[in-house]
């Protein structure tokens, strides 16, 4: 795997040199309201220019630590599940090379390949999920795979007991319903019991999931289907800063950007700066 021209801030590393992989899946394809998350990767690499290489949350620096960023996967428009090989693949190659994903999405459904990935390696692997919605539906508009479905598709591999899910407030009765039933946990609206989730788990892996309209869309518009009613920006860095109690985070994805829906760039900005942060997690 070779690091592209334009990266993310500092993250030029060699790939033999980088505990932490870099890349972005501009997978757009069963997006069900508002298009354009294909274009978030590289929109993240061109706005985190502005974004400072230090973090005073985590007084960690990026251009202390080796990433490399490997860019956008070439991903065949309009094949869904060739795609999420690719994405697979590309994630298995970074697991057995015993180094970390950190994936920038492309809609919420490439998130379920990369989980497959890390399973072959991690038997007990968690799943943390920040979201305003469920992602429960075993099918959505006749597609089993969608980001509609991308939680029931990690829930299929991983069963219960294993996923646990925050912000949510948005989704079909059935799927709430299939969480409280104790397939998933389920904090509706807000991260106020992440912490208590995070000492249950903390020696377990752990991948971490963002969809990132899981923030307020008055804070982040930029975002396929907004849903009113979310998290502010203190409030994710609050869940960030918590996610260094976890001892074994072994990957994560910054999903639901669509850049092209807010043109002052604020939400893309916003995107960047969350990226610095889990990157830096990533490190720890």
């Amino acid at each position: 795997m070779k690091k592209v021209d334009l990266s993310f801030q500092s993250c030029k590393a060699e790939y033999e040199e980088s505990p932490v992989v870099l890349f972005s899946a501009p997978l757009d394809n069963t997006t069900s309201y508002r298009p354009g998350t294909r274009f978030a990767g590289n929109a993240v690499r061109v706005e985190s220019i502005g974004i400072e290489w230090y973090s005073p949350y985590k007084d960690m620096d990026l251009k202390d630590y080796s990433t490399v960023d490997i860019g956008d996967l070439e991903l065949p428009m309009g094949l869904v599940e060739e795609s999420l090989d690719i994405i697979y693949e590309t994630a298995k190659k970074i697991v057995s090379d015993n180094k970390k994903p950190m994936m920038v999405g492309g809609e919420h459904l490439v998130t379920f390949p990369v989980v497959k990935a890390l399973m072959e390696k991690y038997e007990d692997l968690h799943i943390i999920h920040l979201d305003a919605h469920t992602d429960l539906r075993d099918e959505f508009l006749g597609r089993r795979l969608s980001h509609a479905t991308v939680i029931r598709r990690c829930y299929d591999i991983l069963g219960d007991n294993r996923i646990f899910q925050f912000g949510i407030r948005s989704g079909d009765k059935h799927e709430f319903e299939f969480a409280k039933s104790g397939h998933t946990y389920m904090q509706k609206f807000n991260f106020n019991t992440l912490e208590s989730t995070i000492n249950k788990i903390k020696d377990k892996p752990v991948y971490i999931t963002i969809d990132l309209d899981v923030l307020d869309p008055s804070i982040f518009p930029g975002t396929g289907t907004p849903e009113p009613g979310g998290v502010t920006f203190n409030e994710l860095l609050d869940a960030m800063k918590k996610f260094e109690k976890l001892n074994n985070v072994v990957g994560a994805d910054l999903v639901e950007l669509s850049p092209m829906l807010d043109n002052s760039n604020v939400s893309t900005v916003v995107a960047a700066k969350a990226l610095r942060e889990m990157i830096l997690l990533l490190h720890r």
